[in-house]
């Protein structure tokens, strides 16, 4: 923190910013204000088209010939950035103010390698030798967890992972040491565990240099154990902005209350506090309201009071530089306020509709090693799932989650026929599938075990209208044949996820990123699917729209009594909707059980860590911090003994690096694969623990999670 006095590092005064196109021009950030002073961090948070990003590029002067600053201004350490020259603002940027893209292929040259990025940087604004410039490179490799950086540098773009092109591209920004990091969504592509080692770098690193850190993100918890202060965007207006702990505990605009409304906290589950989605959707940038933006989707809107006219920003009272933009703050009693949602009725669960036992998964490849020469083998095995054991019923919903190579994905292609298995089972209404692709079975098979995918866009034809696609379904799988009872059921499904019946005319080009996500559920369902397995439903979708598609998965379950597969890394979202939670390692099952079962102690250390890599955001609430070093081992040479015991914090011993490990059952059904002894696991500390909550902050979550 500064001094009283000091220069701010960014200062943002009245600031609107608009684009001009052929039909006009169109606002998209008006009376935006911010203050970011040396070694202090702010966030921006709201969801998709609020103009967060909008702002970033402002910063950095990328707005692009047909965008502008049209009123106010950006100052960086006191200077005007409009009164910069061309020569200034290529110094700065990259320099002393660089920025993490949210799409890292946006950042990175395609036909350059990365070292040679990577390298220019230091370069470039210190003048510092390539040589210096490489060991410098290298070295940050290493610190954002990028396995063999030599290698890294040598490779092109392309042939890295998405996680490791947001490291890489997270190293890039922060080799020239910047004076101000602009991070616009950092983390989307990573691992929780991988996140959590990111941030806390970053963290590290912004304040041995004294980095003022800007970030942008619809991940609160993010912002909770990052920033100092937070400014809550809607509609491209600032609706409410504060220090961390003001917004967060002390919350006044009804749209940072619902955001919070729409986030699986702490003790929140789909039957006793289900989430509440904010109704309607944000207006488009021309199309915006009279008075304040938020109106129509308010539950305290008053007609001819808050659309009458602009509403301006007013101070909280006791509370130093917390503001809201509403006209009603002062007159809502959070306390008594309890939004309309439904509570569904608890689901008996049916029989057994999946049972995996045993199964694996293997793949070869080619190696070309000389122990492999020497051994006579031009292949080898990758071990995608090593014994996969598990069950699910009907009605219940199951989640699978991971890091990212875990296996996870592998198993859903399995399920669904996309790839066979190489040994084991896996019956599904009693019928064995496990070595039946997708092209070999009945039409009945493939009706009753469908799929959502976790991002719409490529599963949708552009071509087609959606509903045209829905009804290709229903004829596909014999459900309907006749035209007018083909459409008629388009129509059912149309209303079952909830989106107007035209909307089956429209493309897929002419809806968001959730109604493509909700007609991919309404695909899902078309056949009467007696099982659907969830690919990451709603990991893309802000936090708003994936309540509302949460919600609608639950309800659309009880109705039809389907049994969910959920594949996902989000644990709150986790919590929140499964039954039943399988925790797996490298192809392995670390862990199993209710829901309960895994996220209370004894645990699995592996679960211990992933629970502690949740950003989580309520104050009252307390972790203990476990960062996990490196990324998981290859899957083309893995670790013998435990899978876990090249990264785990409570390894034992040798017995860990050469015996499998035994499967502990600490109460009938929960299953930890671990060398731990079952006293020493039952000892283990809660990973998360609630404080007592401040009476100010009642309302903004439950009181149950782990331990």
């Amino acid at each position: 923190m500064t001094h009283a006095g000091a220069t701010p590092i960014l200062e943002c005064r009245d600031l609107c910013l608009s684009y001009f196109t052929r039909a006009g021009e169109i606002p998209a950030v008006v009376d935006f204000n911010m203050t970011l002073n040396a070694g202090e961090s702010a966030g921006l948070v709201g969801e998709s088209g609020c103009g967060k990003s909008t702002v970033a590029m402002a910063i950095m002067r990328y707005l692009g010939g047909n965008g502008g600053i049209v009123g106010g201004s950006i100052h960086y350490k006191g200077r005007d950035m409009a009164g910069l020259s061309r020569a200034e603002l290529r110094r700065l940027r990259g320099g002393e103010i660089a920025m993490v893209y949210q799409e890292p292929m946006a950042a990175l040259n395609p036909s350059l390698r990365l070292g040679t990025q990577l390298i220019e940087v230091p370069v470039h604004h210190e003048g510092v030798s390539r040589a210096e410039a490489r060991r410098r490179a290298a070295d940050l490799l290493a610190e954002v967890s990028i396995p063999d950086p030599q290698r890294v540098m040598e490779s092109y773009p392309h042939q890295i992972s998405g996680g490791q092109q947001q490291r890489v591209v997270i190293a890039m920004a922060l080799l020239a040491r910047p004076t101000l990091l602009i991070l616009d969504e950092p983390t989307t592509a990573l691992d929780v565990t991988v996140e959590a080692g990111i941030v806390e770098l970053i963290g590290t690193i912004a304040a041995r240099y004294g980095t003022s850190l800007l970030y942008i993100s619809h991940n609160l918890g993010l912002i909770l154990e990052t920033c100092d202060r937070v400014n809550v965007m809607y509609a491209g207006e600032t609706v409410e902005s504060g220090s961390v702990a003001e917004v967060f505990d002390a919350m006044r605009h009804p749209y940072t209350k619902g955001l919070f409304g729409c986030i699986p906290m702490p003790g929140t589950d789909k039957r006793e506090h289900p989430l509440v989605p904010i109704p309607g959707q944000l207006p488009l940038p021309h199309n915006r309201p009279p008075g304040c933006n938020f109106g129509p989707r308010c539950a305290f809107f008053q007609a001819g009071r808050c659309d009458a006219q602009a509403v301006p920003m007013s101070t909280v009272r006791g509370e130093t530089g917390h503001s809201v933009r509403c006209l009603r703050w002062r007159e809502i009693d959070w306390a008594q306020h309890r939004p309309e949602t439904v509570r569904p009725a608890t689901a008996e669960l049916g029989g057994e509709v999946l049972r995996v036992d045993g199964m694996r998964k293997y793949y070869e490849i080619k190696d070309g090693s000389l122990g492999a020469l020497l051994r006579g083998s031009r292949t080898k095995p990758i071990r995608a799932n090593e014994r996969v054991d598990l069950a699910a019923r009907e009605a219940e919903t199951v989640a699978v989650v991971g890091e990212s190579g875990c296996g996870k994905s592998t198993l859903a292609k399995v399920l669904v026929g996309l790839e066979t298995a190489s040994a084991g089972s896996v019956l599904f209404n009693g019928e064995e599938l496990a070595h039946t692709p997708v092209n070999r079975r009945r039409p009945d098979q493939l009706a009753q075990l469908q799929m959502i995918f976790q991002n719409p866009v490529d599963t949708l034809n552009p071509s087609h209208s959606v509903g045209g696609q829905i009804a290709r379904v229903i004829r596909k799988f014999g459900i309907e044949r006749d035209r007018t009872k083909v459409q008629q059921r388009v129509m059912e499904l149309l209303d079952l996820v909830k989106l107007p019946r035209d909307f089956a005319h429209r493309r897929p080009r002419q809806l968001s990123g959730g109604q493509k996500q909700r007609i991919g559920i309404a695909r899902a369902f078309a056949g009467r699917p007696r099982m659907v397995v969830a690919d990451e439903p709603v990991s893309a979708l802000d936090v708003s729209v994936a309540a509302a598609v949460t919600g609608l998965l639950t309800e659309i379950q009880r109705e039809y009594r389907t049994t969910l597969l959920v594949i996902a890394h989000d644990l709150g979202l986790v919590r929140y909707l499964a039954d039943r939670v399988v925790v797996m390692y490298l192809g392995h099952i670390a862990e199993q059980g209710t829901t309960d079962e895994v996220f209370a102690p004894p645990y699995h250390p592996y679960t211990e860590a992933l629970l502690s890599a949740v950003p989580i955001p309520d104050t009252s609430v307390q972790k203990r911090r476990i960062i996990l070093p490196g990324s998981p081992p290859s899957v083309t040479d893995p670790p013998s003994g435990c899978p876990f015991h090249t990264r785990c914090p409570r390894k034992i011993g040798s017995i860990c690096e050469t015996q499998t490990p035994p499967v502990r059952e600490p109460s009938p059904g929960h299953r930890i694969a671990c060398h731990i002894g079952e006293d020493a696991l039952r000892a283990m500390a809660p990973v998360i623990q609630q404080a007592p909550r401040d009476s100010r902050a009642a309302g903004t979550g439950a009181t149950r999670w782990a331990g």
